[in-house]
Formats: C-alpha cells, sequence, structure tokens
C-alpha cells in the first residue's frame, strides 16, 4: 500500500520533534499504521532552518496554501499556531478534502465548533490529542477509553509553565516575580508569559476537555479564568501550614444549581490537600484527574510540552488517521467523543453559582474585636470555618489571619469578602483562594 503524504505546516520546536522522531521511529510506526507516513512537503518562514531539519528530500516553501492546496498531500499537519492564519489553513485544508493534525488548542477553543462541522460535512477528521497535556494521551482516554462512562469531573494541571514556578515559590519560598525571571531564563516561560500566568492556556486546554467529558459545544467565552500573578509566597507558605498546596487548576465538572443541571468551567490558584497525588505534581510536568461513575477516578500525567513529547502525540493522531483513511465517516470516533446530532446545550454555570470551599487572608491591626467580627460577618452570609491560622507576618504591629471555609456558594464569599474589607481593623483587599478537596 503506498505511503501517505503529510504536509507539515510549522517547523518549530514540535515541527522539528514531529520529523525527527517520525523517521528516527518509521519502522516501528509503518508496522503500527499498515503502511507508511511520509512528509513529504513543509511550509515555514525561516526557509534556511527547515531544509537543514527535513533535508533535500523534502519540499520546502514560505506559502502554507501551497501544502493545503497541494493534491498529493493526504493529512495536514498544522503547528503554526495563533488564530486566524491557522483557521483560514485548515478550513481550506478540510475544503479541499484533507485530514488535519494540529496542536493548537488555541485555535480549537475559539473555532472548534466551526472546524468540526465542516470536517463533518466533507467526511475528513481533524485529530488534535497534541492540543492538551502535551504527550499525555488525555483526549484518546476521555473521548475513546472512557466511553463506557458517564463522566463526573475532570480537574487538571495543565500548564508547566505555571506549575514550575509555583513549585519553585513553595519549594524555595521566592516571590513570583523572581521565579518568573528563572523560568523565562530556563525557558520554560515565553518572553510574554501572559497566556500562561494569567490562565488562558489552561482554558483553551479545559473548554476542549469539557467539551470531550460531557458533549457539549467548546465554549472559552463562558470560561472563568485567574491567573497566578497575583499570589504571594506567604499564602502558598501558610497554604503549607494547613496541610494544602497550590496549583493552578482548571476543573470542569457537571453540577446542580438553583435552575438545574449545569457545568462548571473554570481555571483559578486552587488550594488541594496535600495527600492527593495530583498535589504531588512538581516542576513543569501536567497532570489530569479524570473522576467517572464506573471507573473511578484516574490520573494522567506526564511531560506537558516540549518537542518529542507534543511529536509523540502528533504521530499518534497522523497513526489513527492513516489507520481510518479509508473507514466510512460516519463509523469513526465522532471529534467531541460523542454524535454530532446528540450533542447537547447544557448552560456553562457562572462562577456566583459555583459551590466549593476558601481559604481567606485578612490583613489586620492587632487590636481586640478583630476575629468576632470576622466570624460575625461569615456567620450572618451562612459561611462555617474550617480551620483558622493567625500569624504575624514580620512586624509585631499586625496580623494575617487565614481561614478556611466549609463550602459554599461563590456569591455569599463575595458579599462576605465586600463587608469584611470595610471594617476598620482590615488593611486592604481580602486574599480569596478556592480549595477543592477533589475527593
Amino acid at each position: 500500500m503506498k505511503p501517505i503524504k503529510v504536509g507539515l505546516l510549522g517547523v518549530g520546536t514540535v515541527g522539528a520533534g514531529t520529523f525527527n522522531v517520525l523517521q528516527r521511529n518509521q519502522e516501528e510506526i509503518r508496522r503500527r499504521a499498515g503502511r507508511g507516513i511520509e512528509i513529504t512537503m513543509v511550509a515555514a518562514r525561516n526557509l534556511d532552518k527547515a531544509r537543514a531539519v527535513v533535508g533535500a528530500g523534502v519540499e520546502v516553501t514560505g506559502d502554507p496554501f501551497a501544502v493545503v492546496n497541494n493534491p498529493d498531500i493526504d493529512i495536514v499537519v498544522e503547528l503554526i499556531g495563533g488564530y486566524e492564519l491557522p483557521r483560514s489553513l485548515v478550513l481550506q485544508a478540510i475544503a479541499n478534502g484533507k485530514h488535519v493534525v494540529t496542536a493548537n488548542k488555541a485555535l480549537l477553543a475559539l473555532h472548534g465548533n466551526e472546524i468540526f462541522a465542516a470536517a463533518q460535512d466533507k467526511g475528513v477528521t481533524v485529530a488534535f490529542e497534541a492540543a492538551v497535556a502535551g504527550g499525555v494521551p488525555i483526549i484518546k482516554a476521555l473521548r475513546e477509553g472512557l466511553t463506557a462512562n458517564r463522566i463526573a469531573s475532570v480537574a487538571g494541571i495543565i500548564n508547566g509553565t505555571t506549575n514550575f514556578i509555583l513549585s519553585e515559590m513553595r519549594e524555595k519560598g521566592l516571590d513570583f516575580a523572581t521565579v518568573l525571571k528563572q523560568a523565562q531564563e530556563l525557558g520554560y516561560a515565553e518572553a510574554d508569559p501572559t497566556f500562561d500566568i494569567e490562565g488562558v492556556d489552561a482554558a483553551h486546554k479545559l473548554t476542549i476537555m469539557s467539551a470531550i467529558a460531557f458533549g457539549i459545544p467548546v465554549q472559552f467565552d463562558k470560561a472563568y479564568i485567574e491567573g497566578i500573578s497575583q499570589l504571594q509566597a506567604r499564602d502558598i507558605r501558610y497554604a503549607e501550614q494547613l496541610g494544602y498546596r497550590i496549583k493552578l487548576l482548571g476543573i470542569t465538572r457537571r453540577t446542580q444549581t438553583e435552575s438545574g443541571e449545569g457545568i462548571e468551567l473554570r481555571v483559578h490558584p486552587t488550594l488541594i490537600p496535600a495527600s492527593r497525588l495530583i498535589a504531588n505534581v512538581e516542576g513543569a510536568m501536567n497532570a489530569v484527574l479524570v473522576q467517572a461513575d464506573a471507573v473511578g477516578a484516574s490520573l494522567y500525567y506526564g511531560k506537558g510540552a516540549g518537542a518529542e513529547p507534543t511529536a509523540s502525540s502528533v504521530i499518534a493522531d497522523l497513526v489513527d488517521v492513516t489507520r481510518l483513511a479509508t473507514v466510512d465517516p460516519y463509523c469513526r470516533v465522532p471529534h467531541l467523543a460523542f454524535q454530532p446530532n446528540q450533542m447537547t446545550d447544557v448552560a456553562i454555570v457562572p462562577m456566583a453559582e459555583i459551590t466549593t470551599s476558601y481559604y481567606l487572608r485578612v490583613y489586620v491591626k492587632d487590636q481586640l474585636g478583630v476575629m468576632a467580627d470576622l466570624t460575625r460577618i461569615l456567620a450572618d452570609a451562612g459561611i462555617s470555618i474550617d480551620a483558622v491560622l493567625q500569624k504575624e507576618p514580620g512586624n509585631q504591629v499586625n496580623l494575617d489571619i487565614i481561614m478556611l471555609t466549609h463550602q459554599t456558594r461563590e456569591k455569599n464569599i463575595d458579599a462576605a469578602i465586600a463587608k469584611i474589607e470595610t471594617l476598620p481593623a482590615v488593611i486592604g483587599k481580602v486574599t480569596r483562594i478556592r480549595l477543592e478537596t477533589l475527593s
């Protein structure tokens, strides 16, 4: 059987890794796929660099549309990143009847509904294992491995940059700005790290996983996003003393609200009990915890970025598409796990209606009656306290009062915080971090 011909868009870190792994393991891959998989054409901005990677036997062009419009190309691999250009290229490839493999989580989070609908109409596949958690096969697990289950929740450490920063802050007691600079020097963080540290990258990935887990459209615009740039080293230290670790967590789950069933879709710093496996995921590693009715809890762990870990997922998609290229489109695994006509539009729950526990740190003047005022305000809002810690952060005049609450609705904690911040003894804003037991 003749080899599948692949057009590669982008020969950066992941593109080069994909080409190199495919070349190195070509015989093993051919045995698994049932036929050869060859990259025969690539598009890149830096033509000399691309030629140095792929050698003389591969056509190199600066025009990515030349790849997607080439009638000899069977599968287009999109690894250039961004939004609008990749959207145009992917839609053109689909219109030309080509299968697509992409690692572009931002593209799918924003334009996935349009892209999947176009692919369905044309009878081609869009594969995207590498878009979430790098080399960790979480998409295949959610879409295929857990297909017998009703999934209850997905919670993940899905951004290696922020996990590295939080790990260093905890282990070395350093502040955020210092560790971010180190992360940039080590290559873990970009020169402009906004998407990572403000939670946007994690929200792109969570949006995709939520759609697959629950059979809903991708709805990035409805995700709640809060990053780690405002976290202080003392909050990480206090959390540790209380038996918790702080991670940037993406959480999506089925939940019941006053108006019926909804889906939570949120990214934010989260206290997790230190005894949980996911709380002990350190450095730039990723981990995703899935709760489902039949299998219970399952944890998926590994490298979430890097040339070869991500290339591993790209090539796995290439093998899957190669195996299924001649299969009736209606017999293939649906893009978002559920048949397109069986998707449901369950409402994304507003943050005000989320129910969880909270870590509150209140910086106060050391005077009589402060604790009584705080507990009264919380009690009036129907919020009970689980634990209290009092600390002197560097002087003998003021105090940090740290409280862990039992579960309550976010709107209740918002109202209580607003009243606490009006107390004469309270200095500045209340620090609020959500807490999840993940039990």
